[in-house]
């Protein structure tokens, strides 16, 4: 019987494909939802992730993700260095500004303060140079930090800082070591490029030390953003978070524990999230729409032949089950292309700077989606069959 309904589902070829095309398209967009979810998660914590050594972040108590900060005094750095079990402490700082161009454009960058004495938090550059060349005066690491275009300076050396006014639509290159930029007033000298995680938002970074870009960052009485803590062997990192927390008043919160804060965060606050909802109830409704009505018509119109099989014994069971091993079939291949399709054009857009990354979840939602849709449209094609009674069907003929 298994046999009948494969041939009964694979004789009509045009419904057969519409209804494989509709549920590869549910596939498809489900994966590609939750992908894209997953991958402007990542890059929304990707500060924590670049810092893979710092054990325990420690904030200000009312800060609850990367994106949305707010800085401490810097008494909080010692206060945090005096804490058993702490190994090493050291400052980071985050601000935004904005940059002067040789040729008069300017551009928002966010700034990141690293510690002096040991570099943590600096990346390395893109030439294997060593992240200690921003130690020379005025010195920083520019990154794209995923976006694209945004890091030009004009290319002849007559558009660079004219006594004639701006040059805006000077030919332009791609910023390198050596090309001088204003801040606030300040000179600031490219000592090199690197290209850790995007971002999300995309937004170009300075990387400099934490003295530097407190004479840089517009002026204010607290700068220090975060503490990254570093623990001694013997104690946990959910422990020392713990015990930061009760000895200094301050938020401190493990790596793992942050990155979760963030993606809640963004959860509350991003639009994002909302255009990826909109985006799974699109895929879902169009699936539903193509899988039920093409399903639908496809036992309607071989009422005929399960009339044929009911008066030759056929169980109303047996009728049924037929009808789900065709949904079943169709739902397997459906969401195998649709699979593909996604881990293919998922690809082809990264490249470009979109945010997705396929994890181990997003397929488990693809096909989820699948099934939903799958078994809905089952649902609804059973009504006649269910109704069937062969003596009518063969009268109508």
């Amino acid at each position: 019987m298994f046999y009948i309904a494969l041939k009964m589902l694979m004789g009509d070829r045009a419904k057969y494909i519409g209804l494989l095309m509709g549920i590869s398209f549910t596939a498809f967009l489900v994966t590609f939802a939750a992908s894209y979810f997953a991958g402007f998660m990542t890059r929304g914590f990707s500060l924590v992730s670049e810092n893979s050594s710092a054990d325990v972040w420690v904030m200000d108590p009312a800060v609850d993700s990367v994106e949305l900060t707010t800085n401490m005094p810097g008494s909080a750095l010692e206060r945090v260095r005096g804490v058993e079990g702490v190994r090493y402490a050291v400052p980071l700082t985050l601000g935004d500004v904005d940059v002067r161009f040789p040729n008069g454009r300017f551009q928002s960058f966010q700034v990141i303060g690293v510690d002096d004495a040991t570099l943590a938090g600096a990346p390395i550059l893109i030439d294997g140079t060593s992240p200690k060349v921003l130690r020379a005066p005025d010195a920083v690491i520019v990154d794209p930090g995923g976006s694209s275009g945004k890091m030009q300076t004009p290319l002849l050396k007559e558009d660079q800082w004219p006594h004639d006014g701006v040059h805006l639509n000077a030919p332009t290159r791609e910023l390198m070591a050596g090309d001088e930029l204003l801040v606030n007033g300040h000179r600031i000298v490219v000592a090199g490029r690197s290209k850790t995680i995007p971002r999300f938002p995309p937004r170009p970074l300075i990387y400099t030390t934490y003295s530097n870009a407190t004479r840089i960052l517009p002026a204010e009485s607290n700068v220090l953003t975060f503490v990254m803590v570093s623990k001694q062997p013997g104690i946990s990192a959910q422990q020392l978070a713990h015990r930061i927390q009760q000895t200094t008043g301050l938020r401190a919160r493990t790596t793992d524990e942050f990155k979760e804060d963030t993606v809640r965060w963004y959860l509350i606050n991003s639009e994002d999230v909302g255009d990826m909802v909109a985006m799974l109830i699109l895929a879902m409704t169009v699936g539903f729409g193509v899988a039920g009505v093409m399903l639908y018509m496809f036992t309607y119109e071989n009422l005929k032949q399960y009339a044929v099989l009911k008066a030759m014994g056929a169980s109303r069971r047996l009728l049924l089950t037929m009808i789900f091993v065709q949904v079943g079939i169709c739902a397997l291949l459906g969401t195998g292309i649709g699979l593909g399709l996604c881990a293919i054009i998922g690809e082809m857009v990264a490249t470009v700077g979109f945010p997705f990354r396929m994890m181990w979840f997003t397929p488990f939602f693809g096909a989820l989606g699948v099934m939903i849709v799958s078994l809905t449209a089952a649902v609804i094609s059973v009504r006649p069959v269910l109704k069937l009674e062969p003596g009518v069907v063969f009268a109508g003929r």
